[in-house]
């Protein structure tokens, strides 16, 4: 769950008090003004949301990161059940952000995805569910079911913008939404592996350097951001978890089983 505030310290534990103990994890970037909230269950998105509009003014909002609202992204991702249920949950939770939130919640799945819904939104795309008009301090709201992806950042030195942005030009699939941004004093090609079974963060990162040794640039780093399945980590040689910002811990299985003991 992705939420519009990286900065005010105060403002993001209220937001981490909200979510109790189905917080997996939480991954904040003051420059990009945003973090990423991993939840378990259906009742702590709410309780998330509800928290943010209370405490986020989106008209004084500046961060890096393109965002529709306060309460930004909420997908829904099935895991242990048929991938119904997380549809169900998504469309509860966008009619429930509508009426009592007065959020606008656009839907977003597989035929309509996410940068589609940014691209659209209330231009030739009213919201699904909640006023036809964003919420005056919280924007409004994408919410959406997927399946399970792994935000993943690759960094460069400060002075390569144009070829972070052609490298994330030429990283663009299928499998692969990238943007290039400036973040501080480096720069970022920041992508989200929408098929990590196919290209996980290893073949991103190979990919990237390459591109960036051909530019005459070198990268500076990875991130991941929030959590990545095991299936995931278990196609990488341990040896390299560290160079690519990886780790055991980092998985959704581990934190979960983690959370289960307390």
């Amino acid at each position: 769950m992705n939420v519009s505030e990286g900065r005010d310290h105060d403002v993001l534990a209220k937001l981490a008090d909200a979510c109790g103990t189905a917080l997996l994890d939480i991954h904040t970037d003051s420059d990009h003004n945003r973090s990423v909230f991993t939840l378990v269950g259906t009742d702590a998105p709410r309780r998330l949301a509800q928290a943010a509009v209370e405490s986020i003014d989106l008209t004084a909002h500046e961060g890096v990161h393109p965002r529709l609202g306060a309460v930004d992204v909420v997908p829904f991702v099935a895991i242990d059940e048929p991938r119904s249920g997380a549809r169900a949950a998504r469309d509860d939770f966008a009619r429930w952000a509508g009426d009592e939130l007065a959020l606008p919640c656009f839907t977003y799945d597989e035929q309509r995805p996410l940068p589609e819904v940014r691209r659209r939104a209330f231009v030739d795309l009213m919201p699904d569910h909640g006023p036809e008009l964003p919420h005056p301090t919280a924007g409004a709201c994408a919410v959406g079911v997927r399946d399970l992806l792994v935000a993943y950042n690759v960094w460069l030195p400060g002075d390569q913008i144009e070829v972070a942005r052609r490298i994330a030009r030429s990283m663009r699939s299928e499998h692969v939404r990238a943007l290039g941004l400036t973040v501080g004093d480096r720069v970022q090609v920041s992508m989200n592996l929408i098929a990590p079974d196919v290209v996980g963060p290893a073949a991103a990162f190979d990919k990237v350097s390459a591109m960036a040794a051909q530019a005459g640039a070198t990268t500076d780093g990875a991130e991941l951001v929030g959590l990545l399945p095991a299936s995931v980590l278990d196609r990488i040689d341990p040896h390299r978890w560290a160079e690519l910002g990886l780790g055991a811990d980092k998985t959704i299985e581990f934190r979960i089983n983690q959370a289960a003991r307390g």
